[in-house]
């Protein structure tokens, strides 16, 4: 499976942990950066990495900020890409088998390393269960402006 990761500074200690395990593992991964730990906006690291997953360049994307709450907002302004923000394997394992969840958000400051070691490793097993509630789309005035960085 090819795995596209970014994360942001708050992030970067991790991913850069994160890319080696999943390596071990034997996924192909695509880092988007950043390159070390300078400050920096997280929509810049999100958009790439969601439209790997979006494009089919990559199957799954994973993002690693202090939260992990931004990078999923921001992910989930490009369409197709289905983001959710996960603290256990057992939401890991909910998003994928009931959501479909094509990229997961992780904390780098409040979540433990082998934690988040755990939650990808059920994220990556875990398949879709079924089907997606759909929605009916949102009144026009109720559409949200998408920023430069995620439109095509």
């Amino acid at each position: 499976m090819r795995v596209s990761i970014g994360s942001d500074h708050a992030g970067f200690e991790q991913k850069q942990a994160l890319v080696d395990y999943l390596v071990g593992k034997g996924y192909d991964v695509i880092d988007r950066g950043p390159d070390n730990d300078d400050r920096v906006d997280y929509p810049d690291y999100a958009a790439p990495v969601a439209h790997d997953v979006a494009d089919g360049v990559a199957e799954r994307g994973v993002l690693v900020c202090g939260t992990g709450i931004g990078m999923a907002m921001a992910a989930d302004k490009v369409p197709g890409v289905r983001a959710a923000n996960i603290i256990n394997s057992e939401f890991a394992a909910l998003c994928r088998e009931h959501n479909d969840a094509n990229v997961i958000t992780l904390s780098g400051r409040f979540v433990p390393l082998e934690e988040n070691e755990r939650i990808l490793d059920t994220f990556f097993a875990t398949d879709f269960g079924g089907v997606i509630a759909t929605l009916s789309p949102p009144p026009p005035w109720a559409a949200p402006a998408t920023p430069a960085a995620f439109r095509r």
